[in-house]
């Protein structure tokens, strides 16, 4: 039987590939699979080394899978082994590229990767059942058999990892890195739109008692707060001595959640009834100061009554000083 040309497979069902072909996208498959574990163990290598770890051994895996299927090509078709990849057959499990999973957290690449091997298997399991070859067919058991095993395998190694303790510590790390790039800079933006929008707000509010233009009053202060936080978030440091992520995400989240603590007390001032709508925006200031008490506590480790205390005084301050603008 002859190999085959990748011109050939294009285009080509599954079930209409040969013995060549089916070993020829097997090898493509396995170095693929190899590559996006090791891609990986790279991204998680500094945080989290035993995940990074777990993926390194399985890349070994796929390596050695490719070999014999490698071998046995040679010995059955010859030296020249085409290409021949998941895109060119139709109805094939096309892996996303592992650029698009860099920003994976470590269970959820673990999850990724048992789809990986759950995938890998069903194609050996079928490719398996249409060769006539019994050396093709030994082989192609033999893996699907493996691929079922390495989920197991990676689950035993998490547990030994978790028994030692590095699995607990990859945790603390997870979850320091989620403070360092999300909670700390969409608390500094809640915090900012929250507090310094009040004065503005309630100052054009109690000088002109029309909800129209303290609504919009409130939204270019609620905006241009958003814009301004923003930009500071983002040309604050690169992140990569600080491990705080990537500028221009931190620079996005402290920016919406600026913008969106502005407009928490601005929206009511859609409401026509000026008594109404001020009701309802101090309602929504106390609302707005207990959330981020709250994730002061939770996230920063302050105690809940210094974190009321620190975020309601500076708050009412704020207030006094726009209501006293405005009323005077």
């Amino acid at each position: 039987m002859r190999g085959c040309d990748i011109n050939e497979s294009r285009g080509m069902h599954f079930r209409d590939l040969n013995q060549a072909q089916i070993l020829a996208l097997a090898i493509t498959a396995e170095e693929e699979d190899a590559r996006i574990y090791r891609d990986f163990a790279e991204s998680f290598r500094t945080d989290f080394p035993a995940t990074a770890e777990l993926f390194t051994n399985m890349a070994v895996e796929e390596d050695g899978h490719r070999h014999r299927l490698i071998e046995l090509y040679r010995k059955k078709f010859g030296e020249h082994i085409p290409l021949v990849r998941r895109q060119d057959v139709k109805g094939f499990v096309v892996r996303r590229p592992s650029w698009f999973t860099r920003n994976l957290r470590p269970e959820r690449a673990r999850d990724e990767a048992a789809m990986m091997e759950i995938e890998a298997r069903r194609f050996y399991e079928a490719a398996a059942q249409r060769t006539t070859d019994a050396g093709i067919r030994q082989l192609l058991d033999d893996l699907a058999q493996e691929e079922q095993r390495h989920e197991a395998t990676a689950e035993e190694i998490t547990d030994t990892q978790t028994e030692s303790g590095a699995v607990n510590r990859e945790h603390e790390v997870a979850r320091r890195l989620f403070v360092l790039r999300f909670v700390q800079p969409g608390l500094a933006g809640l915090m900012d739109g929250s507090v310094s929008t009040l004065a503005p707000l309630f100052a054009a509010a109690f000088a002109t008692m029309n909800t129209t233009s303290t609504f919009k009053v409130g939204l270019a202060a609620s905006v241009g707060a958003g814009i301004s936080m923003g930009f500071a978030e983002a040309m604050s440091d690169d992140g990569k001595l600080s491990g705080r992520g990537t500028p221009w995400l931190r620079g996005v989240v402290c920016g919406l959640m600026t913008t969106a603590g502005g407009l928490g007390h601005t929206m009511p001032y859609l409401v026509r009834d000026f008594r109404v709508a001020t009701t309802v925006a101090l309602v929504i200031v106390g609302i707005e100061l207990g959330v981020i008490a709250w994730i002061r506590k939770r996230y920063m480790d302050t105690a809940l009554l210094a974190a009321v205390f620190q975020v309601v005084v500076g708050g009412v301050l704020v207030f006094l000083a726009g209501w006293l603008i405005g009323a005077g």
